[in-house]
């Protein structure tokens, strides 16, 4: 009788839950921009997890933290990351104030995952959808290594209209790969054999890069997280498959050199000078070349992950530019 009793509220909780599922998925499927949960809210201030669907189709998930009506902050994540691998500044900006919205490239994270699309133009073109429909203005545009790229090519197809400051931290730009314009880029065989080793075993690749290079630990003396380390591992694996590989290109062989002439706000560089997966010289520093108004800081020893190893270098330096 007991086990009847419990199958029958099992069940039964089992509906509940399916037609809850049904009608959240029907509030997507006309393309509505209201959140999918929200949560926090108090006195004009929110913490909130949304979704847009852009014009091709594709479900880009946001989050929306500090007050409505704080100055705007727009984060772009790396690659294979989401959202989440920008936490530490989101959260310290919306405690100063701003509006802070981080969202999950297409194919990475929580977004849907197209089997096409997965280039810089989509990515910049998802970019713009979510400002336009969220009708951000006066942003305060940062990106992180490939997020570097997807917001410098969404001011080379955008424009500047609703973009007050830039900022381009531990960035792809202007060109990765060597070419015989870019001597000082990393051989395509870099590149290649990343995708190889996604194709062999891709949990493993992450689990290579955050353990290695990507946060420095592979340097004498380097003192590795663990909790860095699966934070980007489940990140990663979080992504689609074939949008991580197909993103390998995206970052490495787009040329966002014209796109950088286009920069005709303020805007900030922050590199490390230890980056062994984005290198300085042909990164930060050709990039200050294209766009010589910008303010360039160096991090001395810092690696790629600086959002981690040196976040309150960094909060610092975001939220000094985000005010001034």
């Amino acid at each position: 009788m007991r086990n009847s009793t419990a199958n029958t509220v099992f069940t039964r909780r089992n509906v509940l839950v399916g037609s809850v599922g049904a009608a959240t998925l029907a509030g997507f499927s006309a393309g509505t921009t209201q959140a999918a949960n929200a949560t926090n809210t108090n006195e004009g201030s929110t913490t909130m997890a949304s979704k847009i669907i852009t014009r091709d189709g594709v479900e880009i998930y946001y989050k929306d933290w500090g007050p409505k009506d704080g100055a705007v902050v727009v984060l772009s994540h790396g690659w294979p990351l989401t959202a989440d691998s920008w936490e530490a500044q989101a959260f310290h900006l919306a405690q100063n104030g701003f509006r802070v919205i981080t969202h999950d490239r297409r194919g990475h994270g929580r977004s849907s995952q197209p089997w096409d699309g997965n280039d810089m133009d989509h990515y910049a073109d998802d970019l713009s959808d979510l400002i336009e429909q969220l009708d951000l203005k006066d942003i305060f545009l940062a990106g992180f290594s490939t997020g570097g790229g997807e917001i410098s090519r969404y001011i080379g197809r955008h424009g500047t209209s609703r973009i007050k400051k830039a900022g381009l931290i531990s960035a792809v730009p202007p060109l990765m790969v060597k070419t015989d314009k870019n001597p000082g880029g990393l051989p395509k065989e870099v590149f290649d054999g990343i995708q190889a080793a996604s194709l062999k075993d891709r949990s493993q690749l992450y689990k290579d890069i955050a353990s290695g290079p990507f946060f420095g630990f592979n340097r004498p003396g380097a003192k590795a997280s663990q909790g860095m380390i699966d934070s980007f591992w489940l990140q990663g694996m979080m992504g689609g498959h074939k949008n991580t590989y197909d993103s390998v290109v995206a970052f490495s062989q787009t040329d966002f050199t014209e796109d950088l002439k286009k920069f005709d706000i303020p805007t900030i560089i922050i590199h490390g000078d230890d980056d062994q997966i984005v290198p300085i010289d042909a990164a930060a520093r050709a990039s200050k070349k294209l766009v010589p108004h910008a303010v360039l800081k160096v991090y001395t020893g810092a690696p790629h992950g600086i959002t981690d190893t040196h976040k309150d270098q960094l909060n610092a330096d975001l939220l000094e530019f985000a005010k001034s």
